[in-house]
């Protein structure tokens, strides 16, 4: 018996997604042009991180998009995990962007570079407030999706570097302390680098269908503590992106006719369901069942 996945989860905003494609376009021509003309390095650079971020998003948008096609023959779970994909290359993306800030950093320490601070401040501002505005929209749905989650920390960062250089600019400006710029990329670029490694982590177990966080002895319990229920094993349980957890198991019935069998199927698929987030359960049917009755089948080639 099978129970079919569940419908995707209710639509995320597009128009938002759009939006802050379209603003950080913006930023990053304005940031190009102000860096160029004041001279300012740090400007240049911030402008080629919003480049990449634009380029990110655009990712994640395109990735949202497909997500939502229905599945077909040759997609039979449909497209969801492409926002799982973005989330992972995204994040790894900022990895490498961190690594680079932070490498830029220290070379800045040893060649402070003399800029325009009037208007390194003044395109910072309309950065920091184009960017603020970005994180606000995508503030809820970087809570219920990993992939709006990547490119909620691309714009994050972009934020914390406007920041940075107006605090750098500011300090520049009035008490030459032009140290501070290198600094406080450092701090930015050690807090993107740890955001991004948690979200690359949690793709990569859903890429790799890692087995969710589950008291599998317990639900074991549950189960056989339903009225016809005498065993459950050779249990998979994996998790196909946030909202989907796959779960495939042999149960053994008490010897009875399939249809009176089919009527405890509800029982168990509700338990799973309401108890454990499993969208999608698929039961093999057993009376005498002979085999290694183990809760989580393991082939002797294979290890937890």
């Amino acid at each position: 018996m099978e129970e079919g996945i569940v419908p995707t989860q209710p639509q995320r905003s597009s128009k938002k997604l759009f939006g802050v494609v379209v603003l950080n376009a913006v930023i990053t021509l304005s940031e190009f042009i102000g860096g160029i003309m004041s001279g300012s390095l740090s400007l240049v650079s911030d402008a080629f991180h919003n480049l990449s971020d634009t380029l990110a998003i655009i990712f994640s948008y395109g990735a949202q998009k497909m997500a939502r096609k229905e599945a077909n023959k040759k997609r039979t779970y449909g497209y969801q995990r492409l926002e799982i994909l973005s989330a992972f290359i995204n994040s790894f993306i900022l990895i490498i962007l961190s690594l680079f800030l932070t490498v830029e950093a220290f070379k800045r320490f040893t060649s402070p570079e003399k800029i325009n601070s009037h208007l390194m401040l003044t395109v910072a501002v309309i950065g920091l407030l184009a960017n603020l505005f970005s994180v606000l929209l995508l503030r809820q749905e970087a809570d219920e999706s990993l992939n709006i989650k990547s490119s909620y920390l691309h714009l994050l960062s972009d934020t914390l570097s406007s920041v940075s250089v107006i605090i750098g600019a500011i300090l520049i400006r009035f008490f030459d302390i032009y140290w501070i710029d290198p600094v406080i990329t450092l701090i930015i670029s050690i807090y993107i680098l740890i955001e991004a490694i948690m979200v690359i982590k949690k793709a990569a177990a859903i890429l790799i269908q890692s087995a969710p966080a589950i008291d599998y002895e317990k639900m074991e319990q549950e189960i056989e503590a339903i009225d016809g229920v005498k065993d459950v094993h050779h249990v998979y349980i994996w998790q196909y992106s946030e909202k989907i957890i796959i779960f495939d198991g042999h149960i053994d019935f008490e010897d009875q006719l399939l249809s009176e069998i089919e009527k405890i199927y509800p029982r168990i698929i509700s338990l799973l369901k309401l108890k454990y987030g499993i969208t999608h359960v698929t039961i093999q049917a057993e009376t005498k069942a002979k085999d290694q009755k183990k809760l989580i089948f393991l082939n002797k080639d294979e290890s937890y």
